[in-house]
């Protein structure tokens, strides 16, 4: 019972120091946002080039915070350590149906062949 409650208690931990990642890239998304916006838009930062830069890298950092936040909320959330044992417990389970549908074979084939 005891490997069970640790085994929660990691899970949780680390679920929450997932979220707590995630929560701070999306206030330095915010922050950064608004620095590049700033920079461009009153500072003249990067005049002569393409007056939307900001914009650019804006919406490239908000694409990866966006699979930032399936990987925490989505994948990480059905694909964990349960289902991870249940795949392989699966897996196992077709792999010795596989193997006695073999010797079932091989048995047949021995009592033919006598």
């Amino acid at each position: 019972m005891e490997k069970e409650v640790h085994e929660q208690y990691e899970y949780a931990r680390r679920r929450l120091r997932q979220k707590k990642v995630l929560y701070f890239h999306f206030v330095l998304f915010l922050l950064g946002s608004l620095f590049l916006f700033v920079a461009n838009r009153f500072f003249g930062f990067g005049e002569g080039t393409n007056q939307n830069w900001c914009i650019w890298i804006i919406t490239a950092w908000l694409f990866i915070f966006i699979l930032h936040f399936i990987k925490v909320y989505i994948t990480d959330r059905f694909m964990n350590k349960k289902w991870e044992r249940e795949q392989i417990d699966r897996l196992v389970a077709l792999q010795q149906k596989r193997i006695s549908q073999l010797e079932s074979k091989i048995n047949e084939d021995t009592e033919n062949k006598i």
